[in-house]
């Protein structure tokens, strides 16, 4: 806060001020640093002594000449005059009457229009400081005459080096795991993290507060049994993935909070699969961090993101009503067994696991783990390292047979008339730029609305979407001797059988070229 230390010392210190930023962020706090800055023994001076009479009693929240209002029960238009009226009084013991807002936002419209000639024009040496969450909700006319100042949502070392400090102070016996989760959990917030040290205190006696005590505080689920679910979806184990669900929701936490913790466990191991390393905010004990990247190493990209998309849509269903637990077991099972999830992300990740069973995907080492050579000794002659195997996407034909029903299905979502002609075509040969796809003989028909302009380009975005390779596409009339079995077993229709079930369903007529001629 340059601008006010600088406005202290300069004794150009603004008669109103607006603090915006979440809750917990020390806008309050700010605000009663501020009324004994000024107020000090001392002062006016940027470090206030904090032993003065004016100190102890704004610290001890005694002062008269430092008023905090909260706006959220007192917003109605008495309740403004009766301030407007105590304003009027010069301050009783100290250089300036300091009036804190809190959650100024919720003040009426009656109350500003109230408050704003005040405001425009207040008695000397009367400051107003408005706190509020939500700023937009301000009038602007009352934005337009304070100095307005923003508090960014603190990180976790921030908050861990408050907490740390406390600690200290106070003597409290606590471990640094502990600590960590505090911090973590606190979701930047300075108050909570406090009020929960505070309460873990409480909690813990006179023993040392451990990591389990933060979890049992704050309700969260254990951190080794969210390892261990994930473990069930590295192993695609459906059975241990609904035992570990099982776990987890008879440890005595609401399903809910658990399914946000499995969220927010997700997001880790996505994020260190991305940097391929913990960063310092995720970072709580060195054997937690370890575990961490051996997770993240061991997990599919396509899992990590579609764990992430299965518990954002079970905390949807869960809004709407749908029972936690349940959602709970089926975002663990789909992850776990692709096969069992029709979704094209399933798809996406049944594709992946097939191409790293054939190359598997080299990930880097650890950071901590030593180079050859580093230790001063020359390393021995290697031969020259082969190029490193790109990864395979769709690598053969067999792979894309595969994932054309997904493909399909995507095309479906936006076009239903083009899938249907799509479910009919087979892919027959690939090349590095293009991928042919027959229709029957007999389904010329189909094969020409296929090749419309805005029909490949739907069909082109919707292969790569399900298989990330660009291919243009090419469509021909074959023979398919082998039979092609539809999903529900049944043989592949003839190409008049085709044109005629495509003119029944869709109630089109078929238009032969030297009718379109005569057109």
């Amino acid at each position: 806060m340059r601008t006010l230390s600088n406005a202290v010392e300069r004794g150009k210190v603004h008669h109103a001020y607006l603090f915006v930023g979440s809750r917990g962020t020390g806008k309050t706090s700010m605000a009663k640093i501020l009324a004994a800055c000024l107020n000090c023994a001392d002062g006016p001076t940027v470090s206030p002594c904090g032993h003065c009479e004016s100190c102890v009693a704004i610290r001890n929240a005694t002062s008269l000449d430092v008023i905090e209002m909260d706006a959220a029960s007192n917003n109605s238009v008495d309740d403004i005059r009766d301030l407007r009226e105590k304003v009027a009084y010069a301050p009783v013991s100290g250089r300036h009457k300091v009036y804190i807002l809190d959650e100024a936002h919720m003040l009426s419209q009656q109350a500003w229009n109230a408050f704003l000639k005040t405001l425009e024009e207040p008695p000397p040496r009367t400051i107003f400081v408005l706190a509020t969450t939500e700023a937009q909700k301000v009038l602007p006319t009352v934005v337009d005459r304070c100095h307005r100042f923003d508090f960014g949502r603190p990180s976790v070392e921030q908050v861990a080096k408050v907490l740390a400090k406390v600690v200290a102070e106070e003597q409290i016996d606590i471990d640094d795991g502990a600590l960590a989760l505090i911090a973590r959990n606190a979701t930047g917030s300075f108050r909570d993290a406090l009020g929960t040290l505070e309460q873990l205190v409480t909690y813990a006696g006179d023993e040392r507060i451990q990591a389990t005590d933060v979890l049992a505080v704050l309700g969260v689920a254990d951190a080794e049994q969210l390892f261990a679910a994930v473990d069930a979806i590295v192993a695609r184990d459906p059975a241990e993935a609904l035992r570990a669900a099982a776990r987890l929701a008879e440890s005595g936490r609401d399903p809910g909070q658990v399914l946000r913790d499995l969220e927010v466990h997700g997001r880790e191991l996505l994020t260190v699969q991305v940097l391929e390393e913990v960063p310092p905010e995720l970072r709580v004990t060195p054997e937690r961090d370890r575990r961490l990247v051996e997770q993240a190493n061991a997990l599919a990209e396509t899992d990590a993101v579609r764990v992430l998309d299965l518990v954002s849509s079970a905390l949807e269903a869960t809004a709407n009503g749908a029972q936690a637990r349940i959602q709970l077991e089926l975002v663990l099972i789909k992850a776990a067994a692709p096969e069992v999830d029709p979704s094209v992300s399933a798809l996406l990740s049944r594709i992946e696991r097939l191409e790293a069973g054939a190359t598997p995907r080299p990930r880097p080492a650890p950071s901590s783990v030593e180079p050859p050579g580093a230790a001063g000794s020359s390393p021995a002659p290697q031969p020259a390292a082969a190029p490193e195997p790109k990864p395979m996407v769709a690598p053969d034909l067999d792979a894309i047979a595969g994932a054309w029903p997904a493909v399909v299905e995507s095309v479906k979502q936006g076009n239903a008339m083009l899938a249907a002609l799509l479910a009919d075509a087979r892919p027959v040969a690939i090349s590095e730029r293009e991928l042919r796809l027959a229709f029957p003989s007999g389904a010329a028909f189909l094969k020409r609305k296929a090749e419309q302009e805005d029909h490949r380009r739907v069909a082109a975005d919707a292969f790569r979407t399900v298989t990330g390779r660009s291919l243009a596409l090419r469509y021909e009339l074959r023979d398919l001797d082998e039979p092609d079995e539809s999903a529900e077993g049944g043989p592949t229709l003839s190409g008049e059988e085709l044109v005629r079930r495509f003119m029944e369903e869709f109630d089109a007529e078929e238009i032969h070229d030297d009718e379109r001629e005569a057109q």
